[in-house]
């Protein structure tokens, strides 16, 4: 982010407009020297007579004007008999109201805070305070302070005043006593600081790297890091030794910590094809979940419709088409068994089953749900079936709890009211969500999931499709033969080829796939720039913005997607004094910009176009930036039908996206994709990443640079390898 000066404010709190008591923030009065102020931020348990110093930039709020912003607040008591008494009057002390303060500073003045904390007991020479009650006021006033000085305490360790206020409300008054003696518990639920920030405070009070706390907290963060990378376990073996390399101890310390949490049921173990493995309790759960309920879920099975060899003839006649063998083998177990995976790759016909299987079971007066895991997948889904599709956190009423973490309002206790629920995308759905759809479907609703097993699997952690095939419990219908309609596209043709590990033909110059060799990366950009600026757009008429993506296999070098954004946005949306330009993190935005979000984030309010609020804007949602407002830091972007408004917290939420990765792409189809094909890093080039960006396009797809590369990914069938219980639970 571009690095802001920074203000300082100070003065007294006159008047306290809204506080939220679950994570501190407020909207003050300040009198800060003559003039009364507008503050927002983060400012836990602050009363009115407090004096603040306060750190922070003004802001000009659209409705209520000029307020200054706080990120760093610091509080000091009270000091002249004035300030101590508004303090005190205003309730901001359980047990002591405008009479009692009165009598307070009458009696102690200046001194009465000291007092109170110091000497409490002198407090009950005031009439009408016994002993009992001195001491109660005593107490309420330190756990009151106690906030402030833990948030003094742990702010130069870089822990935000936000966590602060979630560490008081675990903790309490003892806060800062036990983060001094043990300072990993910062890393437990429901807290989860970062483990550096933990180490940082043990490093300070010289904790040795072999200290049983750190070494626990330690496993825990390599299985969250390996979470987060898309594991929902690990090996023992592995585990240990990753473990002993990033605490730099000895494997049996390692070892002796790891049996300690298994046995206090912290982390669960099982065993996976003779091997033992470690989980999180929540990956364990999540997916212990999933192997119970779709066991019940083909236990109990959904209504048989009969006759449906009648009705697939029916509809052949009427929409004058014959299904192939494999496909009215998906509608019969679909109608018939209640659960099925449909699966396939493109030009394969699982749009037209699947739309043969809603017509049935629409004509029998089923409630069909579509859903998919993206804004874009699920719009995708509508415009091929005729029939509305939702993102799954919309299906399932996403709220948040009073950790501000998303929840689902449908779950068994508010199941979804359907007979039948279609998941598109599967490959891209992680174990957690998937478990958060299993937990909200009625028993004897019909479950169809279609994906793509050849995909990349999600950014989440799980394997959720492959190893739900794996398992062999479940019916899988796996379309292959390409038809006819599809067999003329060499997009399609090509893609098949590549997952079979055959050479896709690049010598065709009229189809709908076109190779353009070349082995400089300062070639490959420049074809790219002018595909994008003047040849697709002049022979196709197809839109930069709207039309055309450039996706690459990864970030980094000539020609990741950092650099290429840089390229295309100085060739596409170059600078202009006519457009207004924001720098955030070093990287320029600027009105007219193609952005894309890389994070879910459920925060974020929107209006749409028929005037609708909401909030939240998801991972992959793609938009033009469409207003910026230096005085205020904010940004507008418009993401199809909504209107979404960024702060300088959320703005980071954003990149440029001319060119996204083939990971970013994921469950979108662009009307032509362009792709550089020049060798990167290692792990970034093999079959399915490749496989996977080219079905990404649905109109016409364009490769610039080496037939080595595109050669040495076909080779490359190493999938990327995950970690996972499912399958082997599943099975059991």
């Amino acid at each position: 982010m571009q690095k802001r000066t920074m203000l300082e404010l100070i003065g007294s709190v006159e008047r306290i407009i809204f506080k939220n008591e679950q994570n501190g923030y407020s909207v003050i009065e300040l009198m800060a020297e003559t003039e009364t102020v507008t503050v927002v931020g983060t400012m836990p348990n602050i009363s009115v007579g407090e004096n603040l110093k306060l750190i922070g930039n003004w802001k000009n709020h659209p409705t209520f004007g000029e307020q200054f912003s706080a990120e760093i607040c610091e509080v000091s008591m009270p000091t002249s008999t004035v300030s101590i008494l508004k303090y005190l009057s205003s309730g901001a002390i359980k047990g002591i109201g405008p009479s009692t303060a009165t009598k307070l500073v009458e009696t102690f003045a200046e001194n009465t805070l000291e007092v109170m904390e110091k000497s409490p007991e002198r407090l009950a020479q005031i009439p009408g305070i016994s002993k009992s009650k001195a001491l109660k006021i005593a107490e309420e006033f330190t756990k009151l302070f106690g906030i402030k000085d833990l948030m003094a305490y742990l702010g130069k360790y870089g822990i935000t005043p936000e966590e602060t206020v979630k560490i008081f409300k675990v903790y309490g008054i003892n806060s800062k006593d036990l983060i001094s003696s043990n300072p990993y518990i910062l890393c437990d639920e429901p807290i989860n600081i970062d483990f550096d920030k933990a180490d940082k405070i043990a490093i300070e009070s010289n904790t040795e790297n072999d200290n049983i706390c750190r070494i626990r907290a330690g496993i825990i963060f390599v299985l969250t890091h390996n979470m987060n990378n898309g594991h929902t376990c690990l090996p023992k073996d592995r585990l240990n030794e990753a473990c002993t390399k990033f605490l730099e101890i000895d494997i049996e310390k390692v070892n002796s910590a790891l049996t300690q949490l298994l046995n206090e049921g912290n982390l669960q173990s099982d065993i996976i094809s003779e091997r033992e493995f470690i989980f999180l309790n929540k990956m364990y759960m999540s997916e212990t979940y999933i192997a119970s309920r779709l066991n019940m879920i083909i236990k109990f099975t959904a209504q048989r419709i009969d006759s449906i060899e009648d009705k697939i003839i029916s509809i052949e006649k009427e929409q004058n088409l014959l299904y192939a063998d494999l496909q009215k083998e998906a509608i019969r177990k679909a109608l018939q068994e209640g659960i099925l995976i449909l699966t396939g790759g493109p030009g394969t016909g699982k749009t037209t089953t699947l739309n043969a299987i809603i017509k049935i079971l629409e004509a029998k007066g089923e409630k069909v749900f579509l859903a998919a895991p993206t804004g874009r997948a699920a719009k995708r889904m509508s415009e091929l079936t005729k029939k509305e599709s939702k993102t799954i956190h919309r299906m399932l009423e996403v709220a948040w709890d009073n950790e501000d973490k998303p929840i689902f309002k449908r779950n068994e206790k508010n199941l979804l009211k359907c007979d039948t629920l279609i998941l598109d995308e599967l490959s891209m759905i992680d174990v957690t969500l998937f478990e958060g759809v299993l937990k909200a479907l009625p028993l004897g609703c019909r479950l169809i999931m279609v994906g793509d097993s050849n995909q990349l699997p999600s950014v989440g952690a799980g394997n959720v499709l492959d190893d739900l095939i794996k398992s062999e419990i479940l019916p899988v219908v796996e379309l292959k033969e390409i038809f006819r309609q599809a067999s003329t596209s060499l997009i399609v043709t090509n893609a098949h080829k590549i997952v079979n590990g055959e050479l896709p033909d690049l010598s065709i110059k009229d189809n709908d796939f076109f190779f353009l060799q070349t082995s400089q990366p300062e070639n490959i950009s420049e074809t790219i720039k002018d595909l994008c600026k003047n040849r697709l757009p002049n022979a196709y008429g197809y839109s930069p913005l709207f039309d055309i993506q450039v996706i690459a296999p990864g970030r980094k070098g000539p020609l990741g997607t950092f650099n290429l954004n840089k390229i295309l946005q100085d060739t596409l949306n170059p600078k202009s004094s006519q457009k207004t330009e924001i720098i955030v993190n070093g990287n320029v935005f600027r009105v007219g910009d193609k952005v894309m979000q890389i994070k879910n984030n459920y925060d974020i309010p929107f209006i749409k176009d028929d005037t609708s609020m909401g909030e939240g804007i998801f991972n992959g949602d793609i938009g033009i930036l469409t207003g910026i407002d230096n005085s205020n830091s904010t940004v507008s972007v418009k993401f199809d039908d909504k209107l979404a408004h960024y702060d300088m917290e959320t703005i980071t939420d954003l990149e440029l996206a001319y060119a996204v990765t083939v990971h970013k792409s994921q469950g979108s189809e662009f009307c032509a994709v362009v792709m550089p094909m020049y060798y990167g890093a290692p792990q970034l080039y093999y079959r399915n990443l490749l496989y996977t960006g080219v079905t990404r396009a649905k109109n016409l797809l364009i490769m610039v640079g080496t037939p080595w590369t595109i050669a040495k990914m076909v080779e490359n069938n190493k999938k990327t390898r995950r970690y996972s219980g499912l399958c082997e639970f599943l099975r059991k």
